[in-house]
C-alpha cells in the first residue's frame, strides 16, 4: 500500500476534524451569545408571568383560596402594599422562588370579576421591575335547601339565586337536618325502625354511605367545619336513666374516614353534657357551652389537654367565618370574645333603638345582623326588624317581617354578601311537624343583600346550606 495515499487520507481526516471542531466551537459560541442575549433581554424586561393559577369556585366557597403567579425570575419579597385587589377584599401575600401567592382571607363574592394587580415586582438579581395583572371571575352561587313532606318523602335540593333552576339531589323518608361541606352532603335521618343515621353523599347526591355512630340514640346540633371535611354533632343514647346513658355528648368525625369510629370530645373537669357548640373557623378548635353554663375552648379531634375557660354564658350567638371573634350572651350583657387571646369587650350598642333584640349574627368585619321585636310605646307589635349594625354602632335597617310571620333563623353566606331569613309565613295556620327538630310545614327562606337589604329571592324550604347550625 502507498505510504503517500495513507498520508493523504490521514491529513484529510485531520482537516475534517479541525473543520468540525471549528464549526462546533462557532455553534457553541453563538448559543452562548444568544443565551446571554436572551438572559440579558429577560433581565432587561423584568419578571414575566409564565403561569397563573386560581380556583374561582373554591375562592367563593371558603376562605384560604390562593392566586399563585409563577414568573421567569426568582423574585424579591413582595410586600402587601404592592398588591391591589378590585373589588377590595382582605388578603395575605407570600413570595417563594419564582412565585408569588395572594391568599384570600375571606370567601369572595359570587358572580364577580376580580382583578389582582401586583406593582413593582422585582427580581432578586435587580434590574427593571414589572407590573403583574391577573383577572378572573367567580361563579354564581348555588345553595342547598330542605323540604319535608313532599310526595316522595323529604327532599334536599340545589338551586341558584334565581330560584328557577332547582334540582333534586337527595330524598329520604325522614330527614332531620343536613349540612354541606366543600365536597359532601351530611344528612341526619331516622330509619324505618326509628333509629338515628348519618348519611354522607357527594354534592350531587350520589355515592351515599353511612357514617358510624356512637350507638343507638339521637343526633342533634349537626355542624361541619368550613375546611377539612370534619363534622360534629351531639349524641344522646336512646336509653337514658339517672344512673346510666350518655346525654348530649359531643362527637366529631372525618368524612375522609367514613368507617372510623366517631371521636368523643371530653373536657377534663367539665360537665360532659354540651348545650351548644361551634367549630372555630380556620382552626382546629371548638367553642362549647356545657350544661352548667361554662364556656370552654378546646380541641376538635379529641378534646385532650387543658381547655381555655372563658367564664359563664347563656348562649353562643355565633362566630363569623374568617374571624376569631365569638359573640356570646353573658348573664347580663352580650360580649365579643377574641378566641386567640381570650380578651373581651361588650357588644357594641346600636345607635338606633331596635327594641328587644332577639338574635345577633356576626359578620367577618366586626359588624352584626340583628333581629329585634318592633315596639310601639314599649309594647311589642308582633313585627320583627332586621338591621345591620356596624362595628362602631352605625345602624341600617334592612327589612321588617310582618306580624303574621315568625322569624326562625338568620344565616349569612360564606362571603357575607347575602343573608337568609328563615320564616314561618302565616304562622298562626302554619303548624309545626313532629320531628325531633320540628319545622313549620311551609317554611320560606328569604335572601337579601347585606349592604342594603335589597331582596334577592324567596325559596321554599329550610336549613339553607349557608347555616352553620340548625334552626333553634
Amino acid at each position: 500500500m502507498s505510504t503517500d495515499g495513507t498520508s493523504r487520507r490521514s491529513r484529510s481526516r485531520r482537516r475534517r476534524g479541525r473543520a468540525f471542531a471549528g464549526a462546533f466551537a462557532i455553534v457553541v459560541g453563538l448559543l452562548a451569545v444568544f443565551g446571554l442575549a436572551g438572559a440579558a433581554a429577560s433581565v432587561a424586561q423584568g419578571p414575566r408571568v409564565t403561569e397563573a393559577y386560581v380556583d374561582p369556585q373554591a375562592a367563593a366557597a371558603a376562605s384560604g383560596a390562593r392566586l399563585i403567579v409563577t414568573t421567569t425570575q426568582s423574585l424579591a419579597e413582595v410586600d402587601p402594599s404592592q398588591v391591589t385587589i378590585t373589588p377590595a377584599t382582605p388578603f395575605a401575600v407570600d413570595t417563594s422562588g419564582r412565585s408569588v401567592g395572594v391568599r384570600f382571607t375571606l370567601p369572595l363574592w359570587d358572580d364577580t370579576e376580580y382583578t389582582v394587580t401586583i406593582d413593582d415586582v422585582a427580581s432578586l438579581g435587580g434590574g427593571p421591575t414589572a407590573t403583574i395583572t391577573e383577572t378572573f371571575r367567580t361563579p354564581a352561587t348555588e345553595v342547598f335547601l330542605m323540604q319535608r313532606g313532599t310526595n316522595a318523602g323529604d327532599l334536599i335540593y340545589r338551586t341558584d339565586l334565581t330560584g328557577q333552576n332547582a334540582v333534586p339531589v337527595f330524598r329520604h323518608a325522614h330527614i332531620e337536618d343536613f349540612r354541606a361541606t366543600a365536597q359532601h352532603l351530611v344528612v341526619s335521618v331516622r330509619t324505618d325502625d326509628d333509629r338515628a343515621g348519618l348519611i354522607v353523599t357527594d354534592l350531587d347526591g350520589d355515592n351515599a354511605r353511612e357514617l358510624a355512630l356512637p350507638g343507638d340514640g339521637y343526633v342533634s346540633n349537626l355542624q361541619t367545619a368550613d375546611r377539612g371535611e370534619r363534622i360534629g354533632y351531639t349524641f344522646s343514647d336512646a336509653e337514658l336513666s339517672a344512673d346510666s346513658g350518655r346525654e348530649s355528648r359531643l362527637f366529631t368525625a372525618s368524612l375522609s374516614e367514613p368507617d372510623a369510629d366517631p371521636v368523643a370530645i371530653e373536657v377534663e373537669g367539665a360537665d360532659p353534657r354540651v348545650a351548644e357548640w361551634r367549630f372555630v373557623p380556620d382552626t382546629d378548635s371548638i367553642l362549647l357551652l356545657s350544661f352548667d353554663g361554662s364556656l370552654l375552648l378546646t380541641g376538635s379531634e379529641n378534646g385532650s389537654g387543658a381547655p381555655t375557660a372563658l367564664g359563664d354564658a347563656m348562649t353562643i350567638e355565633g362566630i363569623a367565618r374568617g374571624s376569631s371573634e365569638a359573640v356570646v350572651d353573658r348573664l347580663d350583657h352580650a360580649a365579643v370574645i377574641d378566641l386567640t387571646d381570650a380578651s373581651e369587650e361588650p357588644l357594641v350598642e346600636s345607635d338606633t333603638d331596635l327594641g328587644g333584640t332577639t338574635s345577633v349574627t356576626p359578620l367577618p368585619d366586626g359588624s352584626t345582623i340583628r333581629t329585634a321585636a318592633v315596639l310601639a310605646d314599649g309594647v311589642p307589635t308582633g313585627r320583627t326588624s332586621v338591621a345591620h349594625v356596624d362595628a362602631d354602632g352605625a345602624t341600617t335597617m334592612l327589612s321588617e317581617i310582618a306580624d303574621t310571620d315568625a322569624v326562625i333563623q338568620v344565616c349569612v353566606s360564606p362571603s357575607a354578601r347575602y343573608f337568609a331569613v328563615l320564616v314561618a309565613p302565616d304562622a298562626v295556620t302554619n303548624s309545626y311537624d313532629t320531628y325531633q327538630h320540628p319545622l313549620p310545614e311551609r317554611p320560606e327562606t328569604r335572601i337579601l343583600e347585606v349592604d342594603d337589604g335589597d331582596p334577592v329571592v324567596a325559596l321554599n324550604g329550610a336549613s339553607i346550606s349557608w347555616c352553620q347550625v340548625p334552626p333553634r
